[in-house]
């Protein structure tokens, strides 16, 4: 371990009660995009590590969105599973490592910064994020961060 502070121990050890040892990343693509409103789009997320839990038979994937000045929206849960109240144009999908979010129909009240994130083990991790930033030509433009958490809204 080094010269690990506490902080850092108790982190990898909270992490390996959680059966993983190692941070795991996520990354969106495309890296642009741009649709009109009517317009199916896809926005794809790839982890390092598979997220999927063969005990709950669950993977540990989560969609968000969030609109200027408000808090992240869960949308979908578990990859596929829509949260309360979302529009049925929003559907997730994928297993392990692979995954992806899509709007069936794009609207303007879509206008918002979309994340993946892994629920997997702690800290959970995001990127930032796809955002959709005209309502004429809606353009999604991808900005790659570091990693960061905020809390999380308590599953079902």
């Amino acid at each position: 371990m080094g010269n690990s502070s506490p902080e850092q121990l108790l982190r990898m050890y909270k992490a390996c009660l959680f059966g993983v040892c190692a941070d795991i990343t996520v990354t969106q693509s495309p890296s642009s995009l741009a649709v009109s409103v009517g317009e199916k789009i896809t926005i794809s997320c790839r982890a390092s590590q598979s997220l999927y839990n063969s005990n709950s038979k669950k993977n540990y994937l989560n969609w968000y969105q969030q609109k200027p000045g408000q808090s992240p929206k869960l949308l979908i849960y578990y990859a596929s599973t829509q949260h309360t109240g979302v529009p049925d144009r929003f559907t997730g999908s994928g297993s392990e490592t692979d995954f992806a979010l899509t709007i069936s129909s794009v609207q303007a009240e879509d206008l918002a910064d979309y994340y993946c994130q892994q629920a997997y083990s702690t800290p959970p991790t995001v990127l930032q994020p796809p955002t959709i930033t005209s309502s004429e030509s809606l353009t999604i433009c991808l900005h790659h961060a570091q990693p960061w958490s905020f809390t999380l809204p308590l599953l079902p």
